[in-house]
């Protein structure tokens, strides 16, 4: 600060400074808006997308972003909030139109499964060949301890079109809906936005037991598919979301 002081003076530090926040707070949706698909897409439906706010009541452009995905039900839910005291309200479920694999996590590269478990948005890519993608950060600390060491898998995406090799495909105008909300969270200061991958819906009968008789035989998955219901559980209860660790076997510990 005294170097910057004694080169520019205080007025010029002042305009600094508050050029730099103002950049920080919207930089991240300008930057998207530069490519000529981000800028299309942010065009066509921005507008729209504010009215189905208002429409539901909720606040545009929202605070806090949460993507649930359910891989038997295939369904992607986008749940929104604008107060940290505040429950996550429901905005829209999406269909996933394509996806591979079977019940249980991903384990290892090349096994084309769906990953299962708890994890954040690490990636925004315009220039996706699958229109538009939302990389997740897998392998997360779980999947580093109880994937395969050397091959575990990579480049995890929800994006658009309708092919999956691991991936989920919400088809393209829905990806559009969540990379334009996705980019204002975070743009407003949420980093990490969770995304938590369940086998099922464990509230409908038919998912439930669905899971119940697909796992037959296989205690690990078993006992992996009720540790994740327990974050479900306590969301369900809340509408806020439970504090996740991971011990030293690579096991869950919610709450």
């Amino acid at each position: 600060m005294k170097c910057l002081l004694s080169k520019f003076g205080l007025t010029t530090v002042f305009a600094i400074l508050a050029s730099s926040l103002l950049f920080s707070q919207t930089s991240f949706v300008d930057n998207q808006k530069s490519y000529g698909k981000t800028n299309d897409v942010f065009g066509r439906l921005e507008d729209s997308l504010k009215k189905q706010f208002q429409e539901k009541n909720l606040v545009w452009p929202p605070q806090s972003l949460y993507i649930r995905s359910f891989k038997y039900d295939r369904q992607l839910e986008l749940w929104v909030k604008n107060d940290n005291k505040d429950g996550y309200k429901l905005f829209k479920t999406y269909k996933v139109c394509m996806q591979s694999g079977t019940t249980g996590p991903k384990r290892m590269e090349g096994d084309y499964q769906v990953p299962e478990g708890f994890y954040y948005i690490n990636e925004f890519n315009p220039n996706s060949k699958y229109h538009l993608s939302l990389g997740l950060n897998y392998p997360n600390a779980s999947d580093r301890i109880l994937s395969d060491s050397l091959r575990p898998g990579s480049a995890i995406y929800i994006h658009g079109n309708c092919v999956s090799t691991g991936c989920i495909a919400i088809s393209d105008a829905p990806i559009e809906e969540l990379y334009i909300i996705a980019s204002h969270v975070k743009t407003n200061g949420q980093d990490f936005i969770p995304v938590h991958v369940f086998p099922v819906k464990y509230n409908v009968k038919k998912s439930s037991d669905y899971l119940a008789e697909s796992t037959i035989g296989n205690q690990t998955v078993q006992k992996f598919a009720i540790k994740l219901k327990e974050a479900f559980d306590y969301f369900e209860e809340r509408k806020q979301l439970p504090v996740i660790l991971v011990n030293r076997s690579g096991e869950y510990v919610i709450n």
